[in-house]
């Protein structure tokens, strides 16, 4: 196990509350001072330089552990201010879509955040969510997901006409790496569930049909982590957009994979897994929220159609494997 990773883990694990909700303060405030909090921003823009390996060990945590920080949204937010040249404040950030308007909607973690930057084209703004009107909303998770009406502009700048292509890339890519943690998550917890579970004399392990559920689950999981994992690798070999395949297909196939674990999931665990204070719920909402997120399987499949029927016959094997 990678230093960066076991790390990582314990930093995460740390930070498990069942109950909680909302913004884990002391949580962010360790990965600020670990470092892991914007891993892969260049350390001369106050990050640490870290790898997209790096950032596979520490997102894939976050998912597993259920972590309330907007990981993802700050190395996002953070990566599209050092594009556009303006300074990366410290505390968590989000990021949100620009619709044209001074409304921006289900902006992530918008009530718990010091800034949140919108991306425009080339042009990047950094708002003050403070100054905003804020009506506070949730993913199926429980995550907070905010419109913010009216937030004033407190830096904007210009970033290279790449970034309106690679910031949708980037995000979908940390998606699937939490999805692929939570997956992880969902997979162990009925493991564990089904050999204490005793029915009839004997774990319910022991019956062919959940061996089989928890197999399918497995390979589930397995789909899910080595293709969020390989699509990273892509990305720090080649660079965004050039990784654009790899990464539609992961997104793809993590959201295809959280469907199937969570169901599968629940099944293992019967009623109880449904209940509010069973842990199994943290996985299995992240599931359902994230898959939508970033993107759908629809959206990102079109995209794995689009370029499959670009190469045509002669060009899918090269396609496919990345060789001449």
């Amino acid at each position: 196990m990678s230093e960066v990773r076991e790390m990582a883990e314990q930093v995460f694990a740390d930070a498990w509350d069942v109950e909680a909700t909302g913004l884990d303060a002391d949580l962010w405030k360790t990965l600020e001072q670990t470092g892991l909090a914007r891993l892969t921003l260049p350390e001369e823009a106050g990050g640490s330089g870290g790898t997209f390996a790096d950032w596979v060990a520490v997102a894939t945590a976050a998912g597993q552990y259920a972590a309330r920080v907007p990981l993802v949204e700050t190395e996002l937010a953070a990566w599209l201010l050092h594009a556009a040249g303006l300074e990366v404040p410290t505390g968590p950030l989000s990021v949100a879509v620009d619709e044209g308007s001074d409304t921006l909607h289900r902006v992530p973690w918008g009530r718990a955040v010091g800034g949140v930057v919108v991306p425009a084209g080339d042009r990047v703004s950094l708002v003050d969510p403070a100054s905003a009107q804020v009506t506070e909303g949730t993913n199926v998770a429980e995550e907070p997901r905010d419109t913010l009406v009216g937030a004033r502009v407190v830096a904007e700048g210009t970033a290279p006409s790449t970034v309106a292509v690679e910031f949708p890339l980037r995000a979908a890519l940390g998606r699937s790496l939490l999805l692929a943690g939570a997956a992880r998550a969902a997979l162990a917890m009925s493991v564990r569930y089904a050999t204490e579970r005793v029915q009839f004399g004997r774990p319910i392990a022991k019956l062919q049909a959940i061996q089989q559920s928890l197999a399918l689950a497995g390979a589930e999981v397995a789909a899910a982590e080595a293709a969020s994992a390989a699509a990273a690798g892509e990305a720090q070999r080649v660079g965004f957009p050039e990784a654009a395949l790899a990464v539609a297909a992961a997104k793809a196939r993590c959201g295809e994979a959280a469907g199937e674990v969570a169901r599968i999931s629940h099944q293992v665990h019967g009623a109880i897994g449904f209940t509010r204070e069973h842990s199994l719920r943290l996985a299995t909402t992240r599931l359902w929220a994230w898959r939508d997120e970033d993107g759908s399987e629809s959206r990102w499949n079109r995209l794995v159609g689009a370029r499959a029927v670009e190469a045509g016959p002669g060009g899918l094997w090269a396609l496919l494997t990345g060789t001449p």
